[in-house]
């Protein structure tokens, strides 16, 4: 199974960059303004990038401050079935190290790398989301 990676520091605690990952006002400000989320184990989160893609993501784990996990239950073929991992740490000093991981993709392909790139670019949003308030997410006129 081949998987995406990231991480980041982001200069905020763990707390903020938890509710920008689980909440749906967060996710709307650095992923996608369409989504429809809770964070209640168990629900479906939904997000749409304009006609083009739609995805639905079931929330398997939260841990508060330290976890989220989904899993593609609706989405573009090579989605379905895969997880994705944001793993949270804090520092002494009240910042965060976030370790994201898109996961269980049953091959390489060219789509796998396109992705690759797409969540640096939101690894990015979030980061600027949680440090100045301001993100970077999906627009379907960009």
């Amino acid at each position: 199974m081949s998987e995406i990676r990231h991480l980041l520091k982001i200069n905020t605690p763990a707390s903020a960059v938890y509710q920008a990952l689980t909440h749906q006002a967060g996710l709307q400000q650095w992923w996608t303004p369409e989504t429809t989320a809770m964070p209640v184990v168990g629900s479906v989160n939904e997000f749409n990038f304009g006609p083009k893609y739609h995805n639905k993501m079931k929330v398997i784990r939260l841990e508060p401050d330290r976890a989220v996990e989904w899993e593609c239950l609706e989405g573009d073929k090579e989605w379905i079935g895969t997880t994705f991992h944001f793993l949270l740490e804090e520092d002494d000093d009240g910042q965060s190290t976030l370790r994201f991981t898109h996961g269980n993709w049953r091959e390489p392909t060219d789509f796998l790398a396109h992705c690759n790139y797409k969540w640096g670019y939101y690894m990015r949003s979030l980061k600027f989301y949680c440090e100045t308030g301001k993100g970077t997410p999906f627009q379907p006129d960009a």
